[in-house]
């Protein structure tokens, strides 16, 4: 059973940083694509970030400057680096992975096949 496990959420002030990971089990992914979304109270699952088998990424404009993705497939973990926090990046994050091998990048929610739980991250002003 693939199960992707994020953590690393939690409170913190405007300016802050937080480092969220996404560990996967069952299978590893070190040849897929893997990403962040994010969702806000009574908005949408958004896209955050992706990354792909090669270490290529894309972010949406929001966060760029400010969140690194990266990959540990030795570990068979995502990471999240976000910096300089403000109060709209508020949201419940979460990891995804797509199961087809040489995959590229993607924003779309349905080009991904593997889901964790998610962890809440809150930025106060």
């Amino acid at each position: 059973q693939v199960q992707l496990v994020e953590s690393g959420g939690g409170l913190v002030q405007a300016g802050g940083s937080l480092r969220l990971s996404c560990t996967a089990s069952g299978r590893t992914f070190d040849n897929n694509a893997m990403g962040w979304f994010r969702q806000a109270p009574g908005k949408e699952r958004e896209f955050v970030v992706a990354i792909n088998w090669s270490g290529a990424y894309t972010y949406t404009d929001s966060v760029k400057g400010r969140f690194t993705i990266s990959r540990d497939n030795a570990k068979n973990t995502l990471y999240l680096e976000m910096n300089n926090l403000k109060p709209e990046d508020t949201a419940v994050y979460c990891c995804a992975a797509r199961a087809r091998f040489y995959s590229g990048i993607s924003s779309r929610r349905a080009d991904y096949n593997y889901w964790g739980q998610g962890t809440q991250v809150t930025v106060s002003s």
